[in-house]
């Protein structure tokens, strides 16, 4: 993918938590290998006083501002210790004075990629960045990463980039993203596509080795035009017959970024993929690249 620059670049959404630390780290690596600028913003919600009743403060009260000035401080500590004595990317912090949900949503209009952390408490203790991550997933535009704070910077750079394959239009562009990640950390991509969600036990009427021809199949078909775009990375197929969600989170251990498609319908009718995005999101170890519609 370009590696061309919006206004807000990689937009970072931060709360004063240790896994919104771990997802500005993550997010300034990801920044210098793009050579993007990464935007770090943190949303406070606007005062409603008794009287005139639910009436809104119009502007920030100080106490406020000063509380989102550490927040906004902390995260730029955490993106600086993170990169040691790499050149640092350009960073820009934006204050606002709003919801963080709805800000974030309308900000990554204009961003490249929106990281949050799995979940957490702010510094206040107001938001849970766990709702924060969960709207996104569903309401973002473009990808979106969510990174948990068990991430740190111990993830191990020789790793693979996984990505699931499902042969629809989401997965499709889920695997335009994973190739560039591999290419970029000149690492192996393994493509994984979940031929059945319902285990490895026969259904009447289906013939799994049908099913699993198909499945290799869509691999093949999927992956031969990225190969080609693409000959330096190294890629390893893998076809399994389980519920997807279970086998990509088992493959999350021997990676280092999960890469998926949005929504779209799996190797089996009834896989809806995100459900299954969802769940790795908020499950994995590692983390995790949910690739939406612009």
């Amino acid at each position: 993918m370009s590696g061309s620059t919006t206004e807000y670049g990689i937009l970072v959404g931060v709360d004063g938590s240790a896994q919104a630390d771990a997802a500005v780290a993550w997010a300034a690596r990801e920044a210098i290998m793009r050579r993007m600028r990464i935007t770090l913003m943190h949303g406070v919600a606007p005062v409603v006083v008794g009287w005139p009743v639910g009436q809104l403060y119009t502007e920030m009260p100080e106490w406020q501002r000063d509380e989102a000035r550490e927040v906004i401080a902390r995260a730029t500590k955490a993106l600086t210790q993170s990169l040691g004595d790499a050149e640092p990317p350009d960073v820009r912090t934006e204050l606002v004075y709003s919801n963080l949900v709805p800000a974030l949503i309308d900000a990554s209009r204009e961003a490249w990629m929106t990281v949050v952390g799995s979940q957490g408490m702010g510094a206040l203790g107001r938001m849970l960045l766990g709702s924060v991550s969960s709207a996104l997933l569903h309401h973002a535009h473009g990808p979106v990463a969510v990174v948990h704070s068990d991430d740190g910077g111990a993830l191990d750079p020789n790793a693979a980039v996984l990505v699931g394959v499902d042969g629809s239009p989401a997965s499709e562009a889920a695997l335009a993203l994973a190739f560039d990640e591999a290419s970029r950390r000149s690492v192996e991509l393994v493509a994984m596509h979940a031929w059945s969600d319902v285990g490895v036990f026969p259904i009447l009427g289906m013939d799994w080795r049908d099913r699993e021809s198909h499945g290799e199949e869509v691999l093949a078909e999927r992956l031969a035009g990225w190969q080609e775009q693409y000959p330096d990375v190294h890629v390893r197929r893998s076809l399994v017959c389980d519920k997807p969600a279970h086998r990509l989170l088992e493959g999350t251990q021997r990676a280092q970024l999960v890469v998926l498609g949005s929504r779209g319908r799996g190797g089996f009718p009834g896989m809806l993929l995100g459900s299954v995005s969802s769940t790795v999101a908020h499950s994995a170890k590692i983390p995790v690249i949910v690739v939406r519609p612009s």
